[in-house]
């Protein structure tokens, strides 16, 4: 009979979805400050934006969780100005892509009232974005803009990767940063099942190492996240590579000491996207560490991120538009062994065998 004990879990632990962690913070945001709204296409409906909103219009009244027209530059116009005047709107939308017809309110004008007027007046509001790929998206639907946002000073960008993050971050934000945060969350986490502590060290509003490591740096964003630690966990088993993957989380603000002390470590870089590789996050990773030791790197890095097109609807082509589990394994293993490293890959052909099956058309 074995003599080991089982470890049980803390009595604070429990799984919650990354949809019911959403759910729960828009709960708590509405409950705890009469001045938080909520607002946006599909917010009142009986799916909730993929359930985070749900019932929340019939706790709350229609006076603080509404639906909106198809009208995004004036949703965000109002919110604008309702964040002016003392109120904590939160903006939702079901496509990321959506938000390009607001670009004007949010980077010509809620970007820079704190600037413009010497910090005596804040735009403190929360924007979610919804991206990342379904059969059937298509190229106007699949968009993941986070580059694109966090370009603009004046605007933080953060992309969850877990329920913990949404947990720990979204009290932060409502309750206490000063201007508009955008946060941009990967479809295929709505359904994911997460192990969340009240007791756990809490997820930053800046990078933080989700796995450690002494072979491999895998920088990652969002969903490429659980790809990157699906990997580590992979090529330690089958041959003993140690990946440490850390969770860029803020687009906008990353803690990039982090990640240049984790790369003088292992001299290997793979860094995981879920947006194209031009002129976007993979592209800041790079530059930043040139900028700060330009030998921390023994070798290129390795990149992944959605091809170089506008993203095709057909499933067959959409499952090789976007980097597999076997990319990413072979790409830490390239990194740590070079490209003759033998070590048989994955048979995964599409990021959503690991995830989820198509459920419809939304």
């Amino acid at each position: 009979m074995s003599t080991k004990t089982a470890v049980k879990p803390a009595a604070d632990t429990r799984v919650l979805s990354y949809a019911g962690a959403l759910l729960e913070t828009m709960d708590a945001g509405l409950a705890e400050h009469p001045n938080v709204f909520i607002m946006g296409q599909g917010v009142d409906d009986f799916k909730g934006i993929f359930g985070s909103t749900t019932g929340l219009a019939e706790k709350y009244g229609a006076s603080r969780v509404f639906d909106v027209p198809l009208m995004e530059e004036g949703m965000t116009g109002i919110a604008i100005g309702a964040a002016l005047v003392g109120d904590y709107p939160i903006t939702t939308h079901i496509r990321a892509d959506f938000t390009f017809l607001a670009m004007n309110q949010i980077v010509n004008l809620a970007a820079k009232y704190r600037y413009m007027f010497g910090g005596l007046m804040s735009c403190p509001m929360l924007i979610r974005l919804v991206v990342g790929r379904s059969w059937g998206q298509g190229a106007q639907h699949s968009q993941s803009p986070q580059s694109t946002f966090a370009h603009y000073p004046g605007l933080t960008v953060v992309m969850p990767s877990t329920s913990q993050a949404i947990l720990d971050m979204y009290p932060q934000i409502i309750n206490k940063h000063p201007g508009p945060v955008i946060s941009i969350e990967h479809r295929l986490l709505y359904n994911l099942d997460f192990t969340v502590s009240s007791s756990a060290k809490p997820v930053p509003l800046t990078s933080y190492v989700a796995r450690e490591g002494k072979d491999v740096t895998v920088v990652a964003t969002s969903v490429m996240v659980l790809e990157a630690l699906r990997a580590a966990e992979y090529v330690a088993e089958k041959a003993g590579i140690s990946a440490e993957v850390i969770d860029l989380n803020s687009i906008s603000h990353p803690d990039w000491d982090l990640v240049a002390a984790s790369v003088k470590k292992t001299g290997s870089l793979v860094i995981a996207d879920t947006s194209w590789l031009e002129y976007g996050v993979a592209s800041e990773v790079c530059r930043q560490l040139v900028m700060r030791d330009p030998a921390l790197l023994k070798k290129p890095p390795a990149m992944l991120g959605m091809a170089p097109a506008p993203c095709p609807t057909a499933k067959s082509l959409e499952d090789i538009y976007y980097p597999s589990q076997r990319e990413t394994v072979d790409a830490i293993m390239t990194q740590a062994k070079g490209a003759g490293h033998g070590l048989a890959l994955p048979t995964e052909k599409s990021m959503t065998e690991g995830y989820k099956r198509f459920r419809g058309p939304f």
